[in-house]
């Protein structure tokens, strides 16, 4: 882990990848050290945002060395289920790419548990780590203009769900009609950073 100054309230920590950075995030999450008002993970960084009242640079990075990373699976994260139809415009073409077949695609896609890696793009858009590798695909070579809000999608090794329509070129699974961003939800993002989510096909 290296550690970098982000302004003078905050440490930036670079680390290998995305299972470093949810181990980080998650023994943080477990056990926060004092001083710490917010944790913000990213692909291979997590941002450590600290009050200078309470801790410094050189405390706070002390603590941090110690800090012994834990499996983001085996942590306490909640879970949430999503229903999925999966009905998507990609999904008999990811069938083929991958020799899986339609049924197999939403057999692997909804047979792991995922971790929310950290959130991006849009407010509420979850980055999930734990996508099967037979489902890595590149992002599709011409993006749509709309993407409908719910649409269930995976790129490269993600997978996540648009919290709303906007453009993108992930690939199209299926769609879920649980809202992921409410304001008058605290945390608003559902797929908030460390949480465990399983994708369940359900009927029409």
């Amino acid at each position: 882990m290296r550690l970098r100054p982000f302004g003078d309230q905050a440490l930036l920590a670079e680390v290998d990848g995305i299972d470093a950075v949810l181990g980080l995030y998650a023994a943080l999450a477990e056990s926060r050290p004092a001083g710490i008002t917010e944790l913000v993970p990213a692909a291979r960084t997590l941002l450590v945002r600290f009050n200078p009242r309470v801790t410094d640079p050189e405390t706070l990075a002390a603590r941090l060395a110690d800090i012994e990373p834990v499996h983001a699976k085996g942590s306490r994260g909640g879970e949430v289920v999503v229903p999925v139809i999966y009905d998507g415009p990609d999904l008999a073409e990811v069938g083929e790419s991958t020799g899986l077949g339609a049924d197999g695609v939403v057999a692997a896609h909804t047979a792991t548990e995922y971790v929310v890696a950290f959130g991006g793009f849009a407010p509420g858009f979850g980055y999930l780590t734990g996508l099967d590798s037979r489902l890595h695909l590149p992002r599709r070579s011409v993006p749509r203009t709309r993407v409908p809000v719910g649409s269930v999608a995976i790129a490269g090794e993600y997978t996540g769900v648009y919290p709303r329509s906007s453009p993108g070129g992930w690939q199209l699974l299926g769609r879920t009609e649980i809202p992921l961003w409410d304001t008058e939800r605290r945390p608003p993002a559902l797929l908030a950073p460390g949480t465990k989510v399983r994708f369940e096909a359900v009927a029409a």
